[in-house]
């Protein structure tokens, strides 16, 4: 009497097929994720390294005219200009010499104070009345129909063909040179307010109205934020023309600044204090417009909060 034997069910889910088929499907399943981020975990090195070049390149063609600029000057005088000309166009080195000469004995840092006084009291007077008088003026109609005539009048009068009268009638101490600088700064400022604060979507003036906000809510809810970023363009501008305008005032009767540096620099033949003076006023005005602009940033951060919510 023969046992019976005991057969397996090739039917059966849980049971390997013979020729492997079953055992290579589950292996293929458990496979394809892994083998799905395997691309990304290969490219992550690469692709980082890409982005590190592409960032390095954008800020060296960023600078790159200045670069150029800064090169031919140092070897332009030397090797593709007259013998002549070097007296009166130093190479860059010998200018750096000399702003260094200047840094050691302490002559570079006191004209520097004096200059940065001067156009940070112009600059400031003229910020506060021309952003209270320019929001004035873009409220009230009548009041702008009033100074509108004598304000064009001023506006397109330069600020450096006053210099004699300034010079006149307040003498050559600091009061002239402060007004001077407080005259050029005042309009680009005055100007971008108005336009800031008539620029305001209406529809937000409405809004604010029907909740009831009073003219004084108004102003500070609605009107000023939203005519923040003209108002820095303004501000933006009248920085630059303050330390233009202030280092022409002081050529003409100051005993000390970066302008007074510079023309007696040139009266006495001293060239690369010249160009070294020359070249702070550069790196002066690179910085104020640097400062304004991350002020600009600090009280806008308002519509950056806005435009990262609706993206």
């Amino acid at each position: 009497m023969s046992t019976p034997t005991l057969t397996k069910d090739t039917n059966t889910p849980d049971s390997p097929a013979q020729d492997g088929s079953a055992t290579d499907a589950p292996a293929t399943a458990a496979a394809t994720p892994a083998q799905a981020h395997a691309p990304h975990a290969g490219h992550a090195g690469p692709s980082r390294f890409r982005l590190a070049a592409l960032t390095a390149g954008r800020a060296v063609w960023g600078t790159g005219a200045i670069l150029l600029f800064l090169l031919l000057w140092e070897l332009g005088p030397t090797y593709l200009a007259p013998a002549s000309t070097r007296v009166f166009l130093p190479p860059l080195h010998e200018v750096l010499q000399a702003l260094g000469t200047l840094i050691e004995n302490g002559q570079l840092q006191n004209h520097l104070a004096a200059s940065l006084t001067r156009s940070a009291s112009g600059f400031g007077i003229a910020v506060v009345s021309a952003v209270a008088l320019g929001l004035l003026v873009a409220w009230y109609r009548s009041l702008d129909r009033f100074l509108n005539p004598l304000l064009e009048v001023f506006r397109n009068t330069a600020a450096l063909a006053l210099l004699p009268v300034f010079t006149l009638l307040l003498g050559i101490g600091e009061t002239s040179k402060i007004s001077i600088v407080a005259y050029a700064a005042f309009f680009p400022v005055l100007l971008n307010t108005i336009a800031g604060v008539r620029t305001v979507d209406p529809l937000l003036i409405r809004a604010a109205r029907s909740l009831g906000l009073s003219n004084f809510q108004l102003f500070q809810k609605v009107i000023l934020p939203s005519a923040v970023p003209t108002i820095f363009t303004g501000i933006r501008m009248a920085g630059t023309s303050s330390i233009l305008v202030l280092i022409a005032a002081e050529m003409v009767g100051a005993k000390a600044g970066l302008g007074y540096l510079i023309v007696n620099s040139q009266m006495s033949f001293l060239i690369p204090d010249m160009y070294a003076g020359i070249l702070t006023v550069s790196l002066l005005g690179l910085l104020v417009n640097y400062l304004l602009v991350a002020v600009e940033r600090h009280f806008s951060r308002w519509r950056t909060a806005v435009g990262s919510q609706a993206a």
